[in-house]
């Protein structure tokens, strides 16, 4: 028990101390299943439910939010696309709503760390959320020459 309990506090340090030195941290663990319909893919809400979800989220710069998502190190778990990796779900193109992904990055629960307004300001998130939903969707399979043979 004492040995585990030294080992959580340990993982705790780790967890908490690898924001505040950006891109610092060990790799994080996957994602929690709700926000990923399978490895790799994300579960996008109906196009009417997501317009009205995305109605009230305030505009941000996309260009400062890749930066950022760079800087934070949000591109060694979900990669540099917010493609999804081998730690982290698919962010994009079709990002979950505004509100829960702020809700999620402020108090995750998996072994996401913990990114509070101290070490991320809100304006930061919304430049990140804007550069989420910037992202070009995949091109049809179809139209990729290199797989027509």
């Amino acid at each position: 028990m004492k040995t585990y309990l030294m080992l959580a506090s340990g993982l705790f340090v780790l967890a908490s101390a690898g924001p505040l030195v950006r891109g610092s941290y060990a790799q994080a663990g996957p994602a929690p299943r709700a926000l990923a319909a399978g490895p790799g893919q994300q579960a996008a809400p109906a196009p009417q439910q997501q317009n009205a979800q995305n109605a009230n989220v305030p505009q941000g710069n996309a260009a400062n939010g890749r930066k950022l998502f760079v800087s934070f190190g949000c591109y060694q778990c979900h990669g540099y696309e917010a493609q999804g990796g081998s730690a982290g779900p698919r962010l994009a193109p079709r990002p979950i709503p505004y509100a829960q992904l702020m809700k999620y990055v402020r108090h995750p629960t998996n072994e996401m760390p913990p990114f509070t307004e101290k070490v991320v300001k809100d304006a930061e998130l919304t430049d990140i959320y804007a550069f989420l939903r910037a992202q070009p969707a995949a091109p049809d399979v179809d139209k990729i020459p290199l797989l027509k043979q």
